[in-house]
C-alpha cells in the first residue's frame, strides 16, 4: 500500500528547489549586465556613455544648476592639473613659467558652481569616448589654446611612441594623433569660420581685415567628417564698429567691398555656421559646441585700477562677482543668444565669458616668446607689451576643458 500523500497542513513545509537551468540562467543575466552595463545605457539612454549625472547639492536640482555660474576656489591638492615643464605641445606663446613668471597662484584655483560641483576631468573616459574618432577646434589662437590644453590632459596616458603631432595645408590643420585609439585631436585656423583675408596661420596681422560673404565651404572641406566639432569666433572681429565684407571672390579683379555693423557681421558668420552644421553633421552620432568669447584686460579702469594699467603684474583675480568688461561685448553676446536660441541643429553653448573675465591675473603678460626684439622704450614699460589677450597652461583654459568634458558627458 502506498503511504498517503504530505499533508499541506503537517509537518515543515518543504523547502523549494531552485532549477539548476533558472540558476545559470540567472548567473549569465548578472555577468551580461555587469559586462555591458554601459553598452545598455548608451542603446537605450544618451548617444555617448554617461558615467553619471552631475552632483548635485542637498537642495539643489540639477536642471537648476548653472556651471558656468560660480566662483573661483584656490586649490592646492588638485591644481594645477599638470605641469608646464610635462606638455612639450604648448606653444612658446603660453609657456609662462618658462618665460620668466616668477609665481604660479594663477595656476592654483578650481572653478565652483553653485549648487552643483563639476565631475572631475576622467582622461581614461575621454580618450575611450574618441576611440575611432576625430574631435576637431576651429577658430583663432584662443581655441587653439584650448586645444593645447585638452592635448596636456590627456597625453600622458598615450606611449611616446604612439603619438604623434603634424601640421598640413600650410599650418592651418594641426593633428594630434593617438595611434593606439585610432583616434585625432585636431586644430582649424579660421579666425572669422568664413573666408577672409586673414586666413593664413601664420602670417595674418592685417589691420584692413575683410570677410567674405557666404564663404564658409572654403573651411568647412577640412571640417567634414569630425564627430566632435568646438567653434569659436570672437577676437578678430573687434576691429571696430563696422566690418567690411566682400561680395563675390578676393580673385575678382573688381572688388565688391561693404561696410556693415560688426553685430551683423557677426550674425552673418553664425548664421553660415548654423546652415553648415545643419547640412553636414549628422545628429545621432555627433556634437558640436560653440565657445563664448574670451575676454581681455587690457583697462585697469575696468576692474577699479589705475588709467594706464592692464594685466601686468596683475597676480589676484577681480572679486566683483558682477564684473564685466568693457571689452567684451555684451551687443556680441546678444547675437550669440538670438543665432542659438532655437537651433535646428543642437549645439551646446560653452559660456566661458564671465568666468574668464575674473582672472586679470591669468594671461600670458610678458611672460612669453616675443617674435619681434624688444626696443628699450618697450623694456623700460612692460605694460606697453603686455599680452592681455591670451593665457597662461597650465591655467585658465583647463577650466574651459573641464567644462567642454561635463557638458560632453553630463549634458
Amino acid at each position: 500500500m502506498k503511504p498517503p500523500p504530505p499533508s499541506s497542513s503537517s509537518g515543515v513545509p518543504r523547502k523549494p528547489r531552485l532549477s539548476p537551468y533558472l540558476f545559470t540562467l540567472l548567473i549569465f543575466i548578472v555577468f551580461v549586465a555587469i559586462l555591458y552595463g554601459e553598452d545598455f545605457i548608451c542603446i537605450f539612454g544618451q548617444l555617448e556613455p554617461i558615467p553619471g549625472r552631475a552632483i548635485s547639492r542637498p537642495g539643489k536640482s540639477e536642471e537648476k544648476c548653472d556651471v558656468f555660474q560660480g566662483r573661483w576656489v584656490r586649490d592646492e591638492l588638485t591644481r594645477p592639473l599638470y605641469e608646464e615643464s610635462e606638455c612639450p605641445y604648448i606653444q612658446p606663446q603660453l609657456t609662462c613659467q618658462e618665460h620668466g613668471r616668477p609665481d604660479t597662484e594663477y595656476q592654483k584655483w578650481r572653478w565652483q558652481p553653485h549648487g552643483c560641483d563639476l565631475p572631475s576631468f576622467n582622461a581614461t573616459l575621454m580618450l575611450e569616448t574618441l576611440r575611432g574618432k576625430r574631435m576637431m577646434f576651429v577658430g583663432d589662437s584662443l581655441n587653439r589654446g584650448q586645444y593645447v590644453s585638452l592635448i596636456c590632459l590627456l597625453h600622458k596616458l598615450i606611449p611616446k611612441h604612439a603619438k604623434s603631432m603634424k601640421s598640413y595645408s600650410n599650418d592651418a590643420l594641426t593633428v594630434f594623433s593617438a595611434k593606439d585609439y585610432n583616434a585625432s585631436i585636431e586644430f582649424y585656423w579660421a579666425p572669422f569660420l568664413l573666408e577672409s583675408n586673414s586666413d593664413n596661420a601664420i602670417v595674418h596681422r592685417i589691420s584692413d581685415r575683410i570677410v567674405r560673404k557666404g564663404s564658409i565651404t572654403k573651411h568647412g572641406k577640412y571640417w567634414k567628417g569630425v564627430d566632435i566639432l568646438v567653434f569659436n569666433t570672437y577676437l578678430w572681429w573687434m576691429t571696430g564698429l563696422e566690418m567690411k565684407i566682400l561680395k563675390g571672390s578676393f580673385e575678382d579683379e573688381r572688388k565688391e567691398i561693404i561696410k556693415v555693423s560688426t553685430e551683423d557681421a557677426y550674425r552673418m558668420a553664425m548664421k553660415s555656421m548654423m546652415r553648415w552644421v545643419k547640412r553636414n553633421m549628422d545628429r545621432k552620432k555627433t556634437r558640436v559646441f560653440f565657445t563664448s568669447m574670451s575676454p581681455t584686460h587690457a583697462k585697469g579702469i575696468d576692474w577699479g585700477g589705475e588709467a594706464g594699467e592692464n594685466c601686468y603684474n596683475q597676480t589676484s583675480m577681480i572679486e566683483d562677482p558682477k564684473y564685466w568688461g568693457s571689452d567684451s561685448r555684451k551687443s556680441i553676446m546678444k547675437v550669440i543668444g538670438e543665432v542659438l536660441e532655437k537651433p535646428k541643429f543642437p549645439i551646446t553653448f560653452l559660456n566661458i565669458t564671465q568666468l574668464s573675465s575674473y582672472r586679470k591675473d591669468a594671461h600670458t603678460s610678458i611672460y612669453k616668446k616675443q617674435w619681434n626684439p624688444l626696443t628699450p622704450e618697450q623694456l623700460a614699460d612692460p605694460v606697453s607689451y603686455a599680452d592681455c589677450v591670451h593665457w597662461c597652461l597650465p591655467g585658465l583654459q583647463d577650466t574651459w576643458n573641464e567644462l567642454l568634458f561635463a557638458k560632453l558627458f553630463y549634458p
